[in-house]
């Protein structure tokens, strides 16, 4: 249930009203600022409450019930977007984020260059895969921690936040001290062990939609995030697998939408794994910004066809600045800001 709150009360009315729950014996979980404080109640209620007795608790305005199985994302329980600020860049606000570079990190060269190049373009967020799951066991598996140490050293020339996959929660506290994001792949968007674990992590969590998940199951798997502690969690739209087999997946960009609707948390689009084709990546990343993305994640390399991984999706550094340059003619027309070329 959701415990709407007066909007006369403070922030020590709040803490106070908080603190009876938890004595009474319930799992309390504050959102808002004041005149639009909620508290969402998620475990402890059966069936012998009396729901209507909440409404008599001091500072409740009224009681309204869940619609949805996902509590703590859903749209109900917290009105305003929510804004994830780390280091002082913001990811769902007014400015797009956007998240560029190498599907795998191969050398401290590449991720150097590719660092130094989307610092130009004004963006502020470098992506890198260093623990790489692929299909085949024979394929390049990633440099593991040497590369995180190589995209950390960029990022901090270079002044940008970083993102990497965890494949495993045996990998979090190694990657905790290179990375400030921390991505949940589509195969592992179901892994809950996984899940609870980075929800007790101190990292953003970008959480990338499975494979064939519908929007419930994608929210109910950041509610597992959500519900250990962590709320800075992004949801990615990058594709889902439908009977057409001339793209890799199917990007679905209703999803950006419905998810607004659904769920407060930031939404951000992947064209590149969206479709896996090289040349779709441009109209499918403007697109996904048209629809209200709060971002966009591009595999970008210095040379894609040398690319050890994802090269037929990977795009090059000139039409990555193409992108940015159309983005900054369709932004203003949707009110949203475009990272400015530097």
């Amino acid at each position: 249930m959701i415990l709407i709150i007066k909007k006369s009360a403070s922030k020590e009315d709040l803490n106070e009203l908080i603190e009876k729950l938890k004595w009474m014996g319930f799992d309390a979980h504050p959102s808002g600022e004041k005149g639009h404080y909620t508290i969402a109640i998620i475990k402890g209620i059966d069936a012998s409450i009396d729901i209507q007795a909440f409404e008599n608790l001091p500072f409740v305005e009224k009681v309204a019930e869940f619609q949805h199985p996902f509590k703590l994302a859903a749209r109900e329980f917290k009105k305003e977007k929510t804004h994830i600020s780390i280091k002082n860049i913001t990811i769902g606000g007014k400015k797009l984020a956007i998240m560029a570079g190498p599907c795998s990190i191969e050398s401290k060269e590449q991720i150097m260059e590719s660092a130094a190049f989307i610092a130009s373009e004004g963006v502020t967020i470098l992506r890198g895969g260093a623990f790489k799951p692929r299909t085949s066991p024979y394929s390049f598996q990633g440099l593991e921690e040497k590369g995180l140490k190589h995209m950390k050293e960029a990022a901090e020339k270079y002044h940008l936040l970083t993102i990497s996959e965890v494949m495993d929660g045996e990998q979090i506290s190694i990657m905790e001290q290179y990375v400030d994001i921390l991505q949940i792949g589509a195969r592992n968007m179901q892994n809950f062990t996984l899940l609870k674990k980075v929800g007790k992590s101190k990292c953003a969590v970008f959480l990338k939609r499975g494979l064939s998940a519908t929007y419930k199951d994608l929210l109910m798997s950041a509610e597992y995030i959500l519900d250990q502690g962590n709320h800075q969690v992004i949801l990615c739209e990058r594709g889902i697998r439908t009977f057409e087999t001339y793209s890799r997946n199917t990007l679905d960009l209703a999803a950006v939408a419905i998810l607004s609707d659904l769920s407060h948390l930031p939404i951000i689009v992947d064209p590149s794994h969206g479709t896996g084709i090289r040349k779709m990546v441009m109209p499918m990343a403007l697109a996904g910004v048209a629809a209200g993305a709060d971002g966009l994640m591009i595999e970008i390399h210095p040379n894609p066809d040398q690319a050890v991984s994802d090269k037929k999706q990977t795009i090059d550094f000139k039409v990555f600045s193409e992108i940015m340059e159309k983005l900054r003619t369709i932004g203003p027309a949707i009110e949203r800001e475009v990272p400015s070329k530097i």
